[in-house]
């Protein structure tokens, strides 16, 4: 092998490397359109699918009341309910409600933790996902300085 067909393949390695990293993560959703719904209707419906969705005591959403900065609100969500698969976050005013979604091993603790930009005063929804049942709980979080563009 000579030195320009040496150089000719790390160049095309190192290319193939550059456009992998400049490709936007949201290509890698799993869940491509639940993430690109612009109402939670929609957002529901390509989560969850047939799925009942129950409203439950069991889950503990941790959300502050007040952001005083829309853009980096802290979220904590743990559950006791069994066999637990997913834990999506689900943002009411934002343009694109779904914030997160979490995919979890079996036998995994069901607790997760994270921060979620929040463009206005709205309802911030945990929901579970079992492998035949979705449980919800939803708090109000009102923001005084927007975090999706505003």
């Amino acid at each position: 092998m000579t030195i320009t067909q040496t150089r000719r393949r790390f160049l095309a390695r190192l290319l193939a490397i550059g456009v992998l990293a400049l490709s936007p993560l949201k290509l890698l959703a799993r869940n491509q359109p639940a993430f690109a719904a612009e109402e939670v209707d929609a957002t529901l419906q390509a989560l969850l699918g047939d799925k009942p969705l129950v409203n439950s005591t069991d889950i503990m959403l941790k959300v502050p009341n007040i952001a005083e900065n829309g853009a980096v609100v802290p979220v904590t969500v743990t559950t006791t309910i069994a066999n637990v698969e997913r834990i999506s976050l689900i943002v009411d005013g934002n343009p694109n409600p779904l914030s997160a979604s979490f995919r979890l091993f079996p036998g995994a603790a069901a607790d997760i933790a994270t921060r979620l930009k929040v463009g206005k005063s709205s309802d911030v929804r945990a929901i579970v996902e079992t492998a035949t049942t979705a449980f919800f709980t939803s708090k109000n979080v009102k923001v005084t300085i927007g975090g999706c563009g505003g």
